[in-house]
């Protein structure tokens, strides 16, 4: 049950993003900062793509990815089609790795260091990786309604 109902979050709040991403009427606008907002809504993008093909793509699907988190924050101007395209293979990355779980895997220590405070189970370490989503995806929706002017 709780796979089912991790593939289901993390599903439906990549395509919020997808959307939200799809949604900024100029595209330049992704990538603003202002005053006390220092992170865009292209840098956030970038920062959940990594973040969920590190913890989840390489740890748990045993994919090649190689993060680059600076750059992650660094990069600027890379087309939202290319957003779009990122958060589509991230998507099914994370459904192809959490398809590949079995409960007794939801149970057993996350392979990598302890990255988070709280737990040692790769459950636990799923479920801190769908709220860290989660916070992000608000930040980028606030982001949107008040910079895409």
């Amino acid at each position: 049950m709780l796979k089912e109902s991790l593939k289901t979050i993390f599903s439906r709040d990549l395509k919020k993003l997808q959307t939200e991403i799809e949604q900024y009427q100029n595209e330049r606008n992704i990538w603003l900062t202002d005053h006390n907002i220092s992170n865009s809504a292209g840098n956030l993008c970038l920062h959940l793509v990594g973040n969920l093909n590190t913890y989840i793509g390489k740890e748990l699907g045993k994919t090649e990815y190689i993060r680059d988190r600076p750059l992650e924050f660094s990069l600027k101007d890379v087309p939202r089609a290319e957003l779009v395209h990122k958060i589509e293979a991230t998507i099914q990355m994370v459904n192809d790795t959490l398809n590949d779980l079995t409960e007794d895997d939801l149970n057993r220590d996350y392979p990598a260091v302890k990255v988070v405070e709280g737990g040692s189970s790769t459950g636990f370490m799923l479920i801190h990786l769908a709220a860290h989503l989660g916070y992000h995806l608000g930040q980028i929706n606030y982001h949107r309604r008040l910079l895409d002017l």
